[in-house]
């Protein structure tokens, strides 16, 4: 109702993911962020610190409808790279090479720190890794065909987004080249790192997502 009638209000939703743990499947969103995607005049922000979780409350004074925060339950660091500014465009550059990297790794929330500690082990192994943090899919959208060509430029065809969650939606980002790890199923009772570690979320696996799309 609010969407329809296009009133400022603020959700802050405090389940974002499996990383809620041993609370299983019943608290566990795997398709309810995409489906608040998909619900015309809805923001949907999933941030990744507290500073992205500011711009979210920033970017919600001066929405014309309603802004949802999906926040992690887990203890988050505060990344260097991470700007309450950059956030409020919906998607930005938090850590990699200024100049054109070898491949795109694309992620939200919590998974924004497994992305940058993949990218970090690749620089080891002379690869440069671009991390983009993408709180909002729509407040990205509605930037200019310019800032989301500097951001996610069209040559790097090498991408992998990873996010704790459906991969419904994702595919315009990963391309036909890339790869998205996600959650395509319910998920299960269990401690959380425990459960990131079942489904994939883990620097290894990224890291191996990472190897087989800039191999193509």
């Amino acid at each position: 109702l609010s969407a329809l009638m296009k009133l400022p209000v603020i959700y802050v939703m405090t389940h974002d993911s499996i990383g809620v743990g041993e609370d299983g499947p019943t608290h566990q969103p795997i398709e309810h962020i995409a489906s608040f995607r998909a619900m015309p005049g809805v923001s949907v922000f999933r941030p990744a610190d507290s500073k992205e979780t500011a711009a979210a409350y920033l970017y919600g004074l001066g929405h014309n409808g309603p802004t949802l925060m999906a926040l992690s339950r887990q203890n988050l660091p505060l990344y260097e790279g991470s700007s309450i500014e950059a956030a409020q465009k919906g998607g930005y550059v938090i850590y990699g090479p200024g100049n054109t990297p070898d491949a795109i790794l694309i992620a939200t929330g919590s998974e924004v720190d497994i992305a940058i500690q993949a990218a970090k082990a690749l620089e080891e192994k002379g690869k440069a890794v671009r991390v983009v943090s993408m709180p909002s899919m729509d407040v990205f959208e509605k930037q200019d065909a310019t800032y989301k060509e500097s951001v996610l430029p069209s040559t790097v065809r090498a991408r992998v987004v990873v996010e704790a969650g459906t991969t419904f939606g994702w595919h315009k980002y990963a391309g036909d080249a890339g790869e998205i790890i996600g959650i395509d199923r319910f998920g299960a009772s269990a401690p959380g790192d425990k459960l990131f570690e079942v489904f994939g979320f883990t620097v290894d696996h990224l890291v191996e997502a990472l190897n087989r799309v800039m191999a193509k």
